[in-house]
């Protein structure tokens, strides 16, 4: 019998972070995706601290839109955060997710609001 669906994204997920790490200067952009939303993070591996966070949950969040749009208003914002806090470069971590659909569509709405990665 193969992995479920969880087991499989989670294997993924661990091979990711193996290779990819954040720092002050450079966070690592992690996105969780449920059925219902979307939730990012710039997390500063070294001291396990989070710098800035955005979802389609927070109650300022105003969007419409299928849940595509609704993850690049998101990316926009997480970028916009960033900013207030003085970063300008990223490094993004898919969750173990396919970089495509509402991920893909995060991270768009990242690079439009002046994220580099």
């Amino acid at each position: 019998m193969g992995l479920t669906k969880l087991e499989r994204r989670q294997r993924i997920k661990r091979r990711i972070r193996k290779r990819i790490s954040g720092t002050a200067q450079m966070p690592r952009l992690c996105v969780f995706r449920s059925n219902l939303a979307i939730y990012a993070q710039l997390v500063d591996d070294k001291t396990g601290k989070t710098i800035a966070a955005a979802s389609s949950m927070e109650k300022d969040f105003k969007a419409t839109g299928n849940k595509v749009e609704i993850s690049h208003q998101v990316g926009k914002a997480i970028a916009q955060k960033a900013k207030a806090a003085g970063i300008e470069a990223v490094v993004f971590d898919r969750g173990g997710y396919l970089y495509h659909g509402r991920v893909k569509s995060l991270a768009e709405g990242a690079r439009e609001g002046g994220l580099k990665f």
